[in-house]
């Protein structure tokens, strides 16, 4: 084994050229043509390929660096023979750039080859590429060159980045060949039809057996493999494309028709989002200037995976929905981008879920709490000697779990096989509430069997719990019905989505006096405005106005709760 340092090769003439990725690390297997890193001019980026096969003993350039044409970048540790290969092509060659040097091995030998058969067996040619079409624009300008001239390429790389006023497109090669000229460059115009590049292709004869055999010949001498076991750079690489492809298309069917051509990404991170059928108009950017890398796509494709092998449904589509587009708000003013937290995370799924899964009705009523709230107020005394802060929730707690025994077509759930209904001969009442961390839903246990005082303490402890961040798993399971209580903070209504796999919630907004009418005048009462969400699957209309009826009643007349 022995070292060799890489230098960066013929950029055009460019100096002080920032690195903005680098996608190599100390320890990587490298084959030959296998991009190191990503450099940036003000005007293309472009990528700097390894000239022979090896392993990378040291970096010596990082992300943000200045570099010009020269400068060592890495040391690579390679065989001898490889050596002393690539010594002897500098020698001859003199100057040339690594990339040039690279292609003129690959087509000396396949020269070489194609010397000891038939004519007919591989015809080369040198093939004219031209703009295709561009869908309407009449101009646009070249703002990268992909590759450099002299390199191999294969069919579907791409080759130049061209930008209208609306979007940039790649354009890729038509065939695998090698680049003898660009006809452009960057900055120019270029319509539909107009030659940009000539890419010298060579195809083998199948009916010709000594032809396949020495097409394969030059395939393999071209290639250069460093090592059979090459260790990839990430656990999902383009290697894994047919593996993967089937779970990423699951999740993701609406993606196709979003616009990729806009998204600042490098050629080699749009071949690996072909690759793995990644639009990449979906895959944030973690790059200088929200470029997306291939680390990027890897995470993307990896979340993919997770989401489908679990069964999560995405916040921003399901069941064939489309997904919102993704909009730039930066564009519009200044903006601060904050993550969520995993509370808020797996709220926004689980709502996404109830809602795409359960056919909501929600019915309204009021209830008269002006007794209830005289009665509070008189025992409000004697619960602070208890230790019990006595508020409205307690009681509605009380009312609701006493309503589900009375309408026990309330406390129920859908079985998982469709075709069965859980009854449950428990009453347990989940309390929404909201945290720093989002909202969390406690769940107070057999609240039929308790009295008011222990319903305040143990509903007050819960909540408490939820905002310090101490609730137990256990302590957020098992809900038979759900209490979401807005009234501390206002509104006149507003309809909850149901915590499924529970069939209904109440919602609570604020009370307020209004006139009633009692018959023979109008006379102030504190009316309470209550809505029900259910899920019309397990329970029908009918069932819902009996239960509210109910539910009502006891509200306004808390002696029922002791009958």
């Amino acid at each position: 084994m022995s070292k060799m340092t890489v230098t960066v090769p013929d950029i055009g003439g460019a100096e002080n050229v920032e690195i903005i990725e680098i996608n190599v690390a100390v320890g990587d297997s490298l084959e030959a043509e296998q991009e190191i890193l990503v450099l940036e001019t003000d005007k293309a980026t472009m990528e700097i390929p390894c000239p022979q096969a090896g392993t990378v003993a040291a970096l010596l350039v990082s992300v943000g660096d200045k570099v010009s044409e020269g400068s060592a970048i890495i040391e690579l540790e390679t065989s001898a023979a490889a050596t002393a290969a690539e010594e002897s092509v500098l020698a001859d060659t003199s100057g040339a750039s690594l990339v040039e040097t690279t292609a003129d091995v690959t087509a000396s030998t396949a020269e070489q080859v194609q010397a000891g058969m038939p004519d007919q067996a591989v015809a080369e040619q040198l093939i004219d590429l031209v703009v295709p079409d561009l869908g309407g624009a009449s101009e646009v300008t070249v703002i990268e060159l992909a590759v450099d001239k002299g390199a191999s390429v294969d069919a579907e790389d791409s080759l130049i980045v061209l930008e209208s006023d609306k979007a940039s497109m790649d354009i890729p090669a038509p065939a695998a060949g090698i680049v003898t000229e660009f006809l452009i460059n960057v900055g120019d115009k270029v319509k539909e039809g107009q030659v940009y590049a000539r890419l010298k292709t060579s195809g083998a004869d199948n009916s010709s057996p000594a032809a396949a055999d020495a097409g394969t010949a030059v395939a393999k001498t071209a290639e250069q493999p460093a090592a059979q076991a090459a260790a990839p750079v990430s656990s999902l690489s383009s290697a894994s494309a047919p593996a993967l492809a089937p779970a990423i298309k699951s999740v993701q069917k609406a993606d196709d028709a979003v616009d990729s051509h806009s998204v600042y990404a490098g050629p080699s991170s749009r071949r690996l989002a072909r690759q793995l059928g990644v639009n990449l108009a979906k895959v944030k950017g973690t790059g200088v200037r929200g470029r997306v890398t291939k680390d990027d796509i890897r995470d993307y494709v990896k979340a993919l995976v997770q989401q489908a092998e679990s069964g999560a449904v995405a916040v921003s589509g399901g069941s064939g929905i489309p997904p919102i587009p993704a909009v730039d708000f930066a564009q519009f003013g200044e903006i601060d981008l904050q993550p969520m937290s995993k509370i808020k995370k797996v709220t926004a799924a689980n709502m996404s879920r109830a809602w795409l899964n359960v056919p909501h009705v929600t019915q309204f009523d009021e209830a008269d709490i002006t007794d209830l709230d005289a009665f509070r107020a008189s025992m409000k005394a004697e619960a602070e000697k208890a230790g019990v802060k006595l508020t409205p929730l307690p009681f509605l707690v009380k009312a609701a779990a006493k309503a589900l025994q009375l309408e026990p077509s309330f406390n129920v759930s859908l079985h998982h096989d469709g075709e069965h209904i859980v009854h449950k001969h428990y009453v347990h009442i989940g309390i929404a509430c909201d945290t720093p961390n989002g909202l969390m839903v406690p769940v107070l246990r057999d609240a039929d069997k308790k009295g008011i005082y222990q319903i305040a303490s143990e509903v007050n402890e819960l909540i408490e719990k939820a905002r310090n961040g101490k609730l137990k798993p256990n302590e957020m399971q098992g809900g038979c019905f759900t209490i979401s209580s807005l009234g501390a903070i206002g509104g006149t209504g507003f309809t909850p989505i149901v915590n499924a796999p529970e069939v209904a919630i109440l919602g609570v907004s604020r009370a307020q006096m209004k006139p009633v009418w009692n018959g023979t005048e109008f006379v102030p009462r504190n009316m309470l405005p209550l809505a029900v969400s259910y899920d019309h699957r397990a329970i029908n209309g009918a069932d819902c106005g009996r239960f509210f009826t109910t539910l009502v009643g006891l509200i306004a007349d808390v002696r029922r709760l002791i009958l």
